[in-house]
């Protein structure tokens, strides 16, 4: 067998001139491929030549909201009419691992807050979806800390925010299930009055399992 230690894949730059970064990820791909080995894979197909390595760049992608050093900087406004009803941003997509099986999970975000003395860019709400879902995740965790955030950052009168998603631990293995929908809610403040509730949840579309 060929040499796929960690010096053996820096063929990029010599092992001696190789960044911190780039050791790290010659390691990656060294450990995936040991694992790909240990479960019978066949190494010489050459479908999965330099698959350790794309896999790698795949994870860093996948996981890019952990190298990140702290959640993004929401840009709030004043709010000098005292606007007091709700502000909804419904249908975020978003797709994320699953800390469990590292497996994918998908769907869709629903963000609303009623607004007291600032109002937030509508685009950043997106963005602190975004910066959550990228790393290994569960879903109701997710769910917590996009509201979490909001409820630091914006202070508002209330916040609520509904993950609706599509497990692929549930779909490809396991019970098997395609197409089953979860969802997960979290509610702060005014949201917890029925009324708001509902007016909030009356915006939402049909069933992620619908659409795809």
């Amino acid at each position: 067998m060929s040499d796929t230690g960690p010096a053996a894949l820096l063929t990029f730059r010599g092992a001696e001139d190789a960044r911190p970064d780039e050791i790290r990820a010659a390691q990656a791909a060294a450990h995936f491929r040991a694992a790909f080995e240990s479960l019978g894979l066949d190494m010489d197909d050459p479908n999965l030549e330099g698959t350790e390595r794309r896999l790698v760049r795949s994870y860093r992608e996948l996981f890019a909201g952990l190298s990140a050093r702290r959640p993004p900087e929401l840009r709030t406004f004043p709010n000098p009419e005292r606007y007091g009803q709700m502000v909804a941003v419904t249908d975020i997509p978003f797709h994320s691992i699953c800390a469990h099986h590292l497996l994918p999970f998908f769907g869709r975000v629903h963000v609303a807050y009623i607004p007291a003395d600032r109002l937030v860019g509508l685009s950043k709400l997106a963005r602190v979806v975004e910066f959550y879902a990228r790393r290994p995740q569960i879903q109701e965790r997710l769910t917590m800390q996009v509201v979490g955030l909001l409820e630091e950052r914006l202070r508002p009168a209330g916040t609520m925010v509904v993950v609706q998603a599509r497990h692929f631990c549930m779909e490809m293995r396991g019970v098997g299930k395609a197409g089953a929908v979860t969802t997960t809610s979290a509610v702060r403040g005014a949201f917890e009055e029925e009324r708001t509730r509902q007016e909030f949840l009356g915006l939402l579309r049909a069933p992620l399992a619908r659409d795809v």
